[in-house]
């Protein structure tokens, strides 16, 4: 297994530097700079070249990619340009933590919701609680988080007055607030943006759950154990849960580092200040080195998501070997 893990992060490399230089170069394609973009007043042109100068912008671009690898291997991912007092790196300290507790949340209530209603689905195979739990996850999953936001906004935070409309309940430093501190400031700000993100999570590891423990409760080990004369729940638990579990562990991975690096959608709705957020602002503003880190950031989180998911396949099923 180890083996396996160091040849993956090897592997990994190559992959990694690809992404920067594609995302390096597809944001250097778009039109325009970061000191002409769309809202922003005409600036004098030998300013603007100035400017360009002092970022290295004037520079080849190959000569601008290498640049920026080199200052990544330092730990410096680059300048703002529209806020010179900061770097990207305190961008990324401030956002980051935020978008890691609005995904790890919702992933929780994801997977709290979406196992045991699966399994109930299940248990209670062509009954109408089968059809009723069946058909709610299909509606809830049906419905994307850019319309289901506007709806918890609407009605529960401006018809009701039950939550905030907007804003993030903590602001943890980085390093240290990984882990939401459950308070009532916290509860109240993360609970339309996590319901709006976990509630659809939660319908598809429902249907993922039913069928995955469909298709074990027929094999013919579980036939066995009910011979034996084991209890119900013994079979049930023991026997057809883990392996039931394989397609829910499958769709981990991306599913992670979608959540934790934080929904565009949900952090733009509910005003948010994570990465997501500041990605879709970074467009418009032509923040080359916001962009590119960020993507690059994104990258990391869903090759761990999947190395992890790979691992979590030997456990779940120990006929699963990478040696």
């Amino acid at each position: 297994m180890l083996r396996y893990i160091i040849r993956r992060l090897l592997i990994a490399i190559p992959v990694v530097l690809l992404v920067i230089l594609a995302t390096f170069v597809l944001v250097h394609a778009m039109p325009g700079g970061p000191f002409d973009a769309v809202g922003m007043k005409a600036m004098p042109e030998h300013i603007k070249i100035v400017l360009e100068r002092r970022y290295g912008l004037d520079k080849p671009l190959y000569e601008q990619f290498a640049r920026y690898v080199f200052n990544i291997l330092k730990g410096d991912f680059g300048p703002m340009f529209r806020q010179p007092s900061q770097t990207v790196r305190d961008i990324i300290e401030q956002t980051f933590p935020i978008s890691i507790q609005l995904g790890l949340t919702s992933i929780v209530v994801g997977f709290v919701l979406g196992i045991p209603i699966g399994i109930i689905a299940a248990l209670n195979h062509n009954s109408l609680l089968d059809y009723i739990v069946t058909f709610t996850a299909v509606l809830f999953r049906s419905i994307p988080p850019i319309v289901m936001a506007p709806l918890l906004i609407y009605v529960f935070a401006v018809q009701l007055d039950w939550f905030p409309v907007a804003f993030w309940g903590a602001h943890p430093p980085f390093f240290l607030g990984f882990i939401p501190k459950l308070n009532g400031e916290y509860i109240s700000h993360a609970f339309l943006p996590v319901f709006a993100m976990g509630t659809g999570m939660a319908a598809g590891i429902a249907r993922l759950t039913r069928a995955g423990l469909l298709d074990v409760l027929s094999s013919d080990y579980i036939r066995t154990a009910r011979a034996k004369g084991l209890r119900e729940r013994t079979v049930i638990v023991v026997h057809a849960l883990k392996n039931s579990l394989i397609p829910v562990v499958t769709v981990l991975g991306p599913l992670i580092a979608g959540l934790i690096t934080g929904s565009f959608v949900i952090e733009l709705m509910f005003a948010i200040n994570g990465m997501g957020r500041r990605f879709v602002t970074s467009i418009g503003q032509r923040e080359y080195f916001l962009q590119t880190s960020l993507v690059l950031l994104y990258g990391l989180i869903l090759i761990g998501a999947n190395l992890l998911v790979d691992v979590m396949y030997a456990w779940v099923d120990p006929r699963i070997r990478y040696d």
